[in-house]
């Protein structure tokens, strides 16, 4: 368990501007592939700007999550992820707990995937709710924006660390981006002592992209140890890498803690996670510009989807 400690005021998550990482000129892409080498080894975490995603779809998608979990939780509860064979659907209260040997996460969920994609062979589909008129059309709509924007970063973050540009592009044939709609009801008085609503954690996977209302809460541990506030940017996504980014980089590149403590007084606070991944079938070893000079690499070579399974075992009680 982590023990809940109040943040410090942030002031050191940086904002990439990415114009210039789609501009034809190299050297363009270069400044802003080493501004992102600079923030993926300090923090990890790092806004993006001028990404190409209108504002009027971030706005839709959050009234689209504050519609769906008003929903009757008859409604919600029909759409269950416990009912299938994989990580798809709805996720009530207290059912994930991140921060192992804390009281469970005060958030609900709904997650989908990408249709038609190579896990869908795994058995399992998508749950939407029969009520909610065009809300599967809009939920693809914006994943695809997401997935789009996620093949730019993926050859941003090669390029940042001396790779071609399209190092990472085999990695992505069949690759899966899950999407998460959160919401964190206001703190209750009456909550459990280190009860938040998500717990201290490292993401999984290799990058992730979260969409946040004006709300606030989501806070980040820096490399002196201190929690800082990622405060709310409008028309910004927040990226920040996860544990496979970690593993691939040999520790160069940070997988940092973070956690939502929404302590707004009376405030609902929604979000949208997009978790970014490449094929679950890769094997995940150390890049080549990041071998060390003698010895081993840090970490043994593995799947992305052991890697996944491990995980969502240890975070949810239960295999897939």
């Amino acid at each position: 368990m982590i023990p809940y400690s109040p943040p410090k005021a942030a002031s050191v998550i940086p904002v990439i501007d990415l114009t210039d990482s789609f501009s034809a000129d190299i050297e363009r892409r270069r400044a802003v592939a080493w501004q992102t080498h600079k923030a993926c080894r300090d923090t990890g975490f790092f806004y993006v700007a001028n990404h190409g995603i209108p504002t009027a779809l971030f706005e839709g998608q959050l009234e689209w999550a504050k519609r769906f979990f008003a929903l009757p939780i008859e409604a919600k509860s029909a759409l269950s992820m416990t009912d299938t064979n994989r990580l798809c659907g709805y996720e009530p209260l207290r059912m994930q707990t991140l921060d192992h040997g804390s009281p469970p996460d005060l958030k609900e969920g709904f997650q989908f995937r990408r249709e038609g994609d190579v896990e869908d062979t795994r058995g399992g589909t998508n749950q939407w709710p029969a009520t909610l008129q065009d809300f599967r059309p809009a939920m693809l709509a914006y994943q695809e924006r997401i997935v789009t924007l996620g093949r730019h970063l993926m050859r941003v973050i090669a390029l940042s660390l001396d790779l071609a540009e399209d190092y990472f592009d085999p990695a992505l044939v069949g690759l899966s981006c899950s999407v998460r709609l959160l919401h964190y009801p206001p703190h209750p008085a009456d909550a459990a002592i280190n009860q938040l609503g998500a717990g201290a954690h490292t993401d999984w996977g290799s990058i992730t992209m979260l969409l946040q209302d004006d709300c606030g809460g989501l806070e980040i541990q820096n490399n002196a140890g201190d929690w800082i506030r990622a405060t709310p940017i409008p028309g910004t996504l927040v990226v920040n890498l996860g544990d496979m980014m970690r593993r691939w980089t040999n520790d160069i590149y940070q997988s940092t803690l973070h956690r939502v403590f929404n302590a707004a007084p009376g405030r609902d606070r929604y979000s949208v996670a997009s978790f970014f991944n490449v094929n679950r079938e890769h094997r995940v070893e150390c890049l080549p510009t990041c071998r060390p000079e003698t010895g081993a690499p840090n970490y043994p070579p593995c799947t992305v989807g052991e890697h996944t399974k491990e995980m969502f075992e240890r975070t949810y009680g239960r295999g897939r």
